[in-house]
């Protein structure tokens, strides 16, 4: 029975070295600026617990005191704050706020940039007013840089009258930062909603950055599209006043959607194409929240609208213009 022991011990093991890795990686990513006083305590911190594991009896006593150092690392970095007033790269360097008074809504510093490349742009901050009586319904834009496994996800409104309103969660990057997808499981960005021109987010990403976008219209009543604006605004203008942290497992573009639509009383169980988002249209074709006239491979081909975003460019009718061809919205009845 050795070998049943034996496994018996593989998955806790695998647990206590993932606690020390995660407890070394915080220490060398959140630690001091200074990388070598990181290091050392990312290494003392590892080195330590493992000298406990092989030197102290009995056993448990050391997971204890394992326990005991790991708990004293995650004390201190649930400790970290947030901050707001770092030097931020142009393209998020002002917080939307929303004045929101019944059905009228006043948006304060939508984004809408005039870009010739991704990092050469005409900044254009707007204050936009939307009436939520005239919202039609939301749609999910999927963008795609590289693996098929994750994209990026963009919520966008529509309304009967005026440009639709795009909002993309993402991170506040400090100028010359760039993203990592390891870094974003720590307290390295600061949690940022772009609120912007789907001719500003949605071609930034298909004309500039060469990435593949796919636009889905979500079943729902104007009614629901509302309380998840407003779940958005609000949550908005708490970030304006009190920053918070990003994270790539838990408050990434796609699992805060989760809790925008929890809160707008949308139902919409956990699933593992959550965190593997490039499978979001798979997973709300099952559900029933997008078109399903057709197999779903067909309408993702009449879903992608890159080139029709690469030909409309800067037309004032983009929103129209890459709309065109799309399976319209599900009826929220059926």
């Amino acid at each position: 029975m050795r070998w049943l022991r034996g496994a018996l011990l593989v998955p806790p093991a695998i647990a206590l070295a993932g606690a020390l890795g995660w407890a070394g990686l915080a220490l060398w990513f959140d630690g001091p600026a200074a990388r070598p006083l990181a290091g050392a305590l990312a290494a003392g911190v590892v080195v330590g617990a493992l000298a406990l594991l092989i030197l102290v009896r009995p056993m448990r006593r050391a997971l204890g005191a394992v326990l005991v150092l790991w708990l004293a690392v995650l004390g201190w970095w649930l400790r970290i704050p947030p901050r707001a007033d770092r030097d931020w790269q142009p393209d998020v360097a002002r917080v939307a706020t929303a004045d929101m008074h019944g059905d009228v809504v006043t948006i304060h510093n939508v984004r809408d940039f005039d870009y010739r490349s991704e990092t050469d742009f005409t900044e254009r901050w707007e204050d936009r007013t939307y009436d939520l009586s005239r919202l039609r319904g939301a749609d999910l834009f999927l963008s795609f840089w590289g693996p098929t496994l994750i994209a990026h996800t963009i919520l966008s409104w529509e309304f009967d009258e005026g440009k639709p309103l795009a909002i993309s969660i993402e991170t506040r990057k400090e100028r010359g930062e760039e993203y990592s997808a390891l870094r974003g499981f720590f307290r390295q960005y600061e949690l940022y909603y772009v609120v912007a021109d789907e001719r500003d987010v949605v071609r930034l990403r298909t004309n500039y950055r060469g990435e593949r976008v796919f636009l889905y219209r979500l079943r729902g009543s104007p009614e629901l599209a509302r309380r998840l604006l407003v779940s958005y605004l609000e949550q908005i203008n708490r970030l304006a006043q009190t920053p918070r942290w990003y994270n790539a497992l838990t408050h990434n573009c796609t699992t805060t959607i989760r809790f925008h639509a929890q809160q707008a009383a949308v139902r919409n169980p956990l699933d593992w194409r959550l965190f593997a988002n490039g499978r979001a249209d798979e997973l709300l074709y099952e559900r029933g929240d997008i078109d399903r006239s057709v197999p779903l491979a067909a309408l993702r081909a009449r879903s992608d609208i890159t080139a029709k975003a690469r030909a409309a460019d800067q037309d004032a009718r983009f929103a129209d213009l890459i709309r065109e061809g799309i399976p319209s919205r599900p009826d929220p009845r059926r």
